[in-house]
């Protein structure tokens, strides 16, 4: 009897194997994740009415990564990196990485974007940045998307694996190597990929805190004192304990939920 069956040998692409030595570099860190709730039905309500009278609207993505750069520019203890073993510096802007996903050789690989200063642009702004990066043109050695590369950089992203390693290793604890490289604070939307109806425990990853959304359920909340459906995102935030603790985190958490629920920035539309 055939205890094997069928199948088929497929490569473990140069792009799997960048992932697992990011992966890695996350498990170093002591992390503290969040485990949240936001209601935004007042936010898909606002975005599809402007869908419904305008023929566009922003990205819900775009628009979750403008209300943490804007949140982080009241809380930027939480903006920082390490330096060295005895400093900390705090950033003015918020680079904010997101992973875009790109088909390769049939391979969906999620590729590294970098969205910089996005606490200076708005939300259609940001919005025409994403669905501009994922319609650029592929390299066989890109897997970062929009950058204008310097050679050391090309050198870097088509080098050996051990090479990749020696440079995680020396951006360890260089704050400044780490935000031109690697951005800040990290925003990933799993969610948004097919019905997800919970919440995702990331490994970790680089940055200092790293924002995972999740999927969008209906479920009745207390609103005026009356009960109502209501759609109820699904968002993890892992946090690196090294730089933050817990008190900054809840009240930046806090601020989060509350400009998430209330529409930040989306326009109200009279219908």
């Amino acid at each position: 009897m055939d205890r094997i069956g069928s199948y088929k040998i497929r490569t473990y692409s140069k792009y799997r194997r960048n992932i697992g030595l990011i992966l890695n570099e996350g498990w170093k860190k002591h992390k503290i994740h969040s485990l949240i709730e936001v209601d935004v039905t007042e936010a898909r309500k606002r975005i599809k009415q402007q869908k419904e009278q305008t023929g566009s609207a922003p990205s819900f993505t775009a628009w979750i990564v403008k209300c943490v750069a804007d949140c982080l520019m009241d809380h930027k203890e939480l903006n920082a990196y390490r330096k060295g073993r005895k400093k900390i510096i705090c950033f003015d802007d918020a680079d904010i990485p997101l992973p875009v996903e790109r088909t390769i050789d049939g391979e969906a690989v999620p590729m590294a974007y970098i969205i910089r200063k996005a606490n200076t642009k708005t939300v259609d702004e940001i919005t025409q940045e994403i669905r501009s990066i994922q319609k650029q043109q592929l390299t066989d050695n890109n897997q970062v998307l929009g950058e204008d590369f310097t050679t050391l950089e090309r050198f870097i992203l088509a080098a050996p694996l051990c090479i990749k390693k020696l440079m995680l290793i020396l951006s360890r604890h260089n704050a400044f190597l780490k935000k031109k490289h690697m951005g800040i604070v990290g925003v990933t939307s799993i969610g948004m990929k097919g019905r997800f109806p919970g919440w995702v425990i990331p490994l970790g990853g680089t940055t200092t805190m790293l924002f995972v959304i999740g999927g969008i359920t209906k479920k009745p909340g207390v609103i005026d004192d009356m009960i109502q459906i209501r759609e109820i995102l699904h968002v993890t935030i892992t946090a690196d304990h090294d730089i933050i603790d817990g008190g900054p985190l809840l009240r930046f958490i806090d601020q989060f939920i509350s400009s998430c629920e209330k529409g930040y920035l989306l326009p109200t539309i009279d219908v």
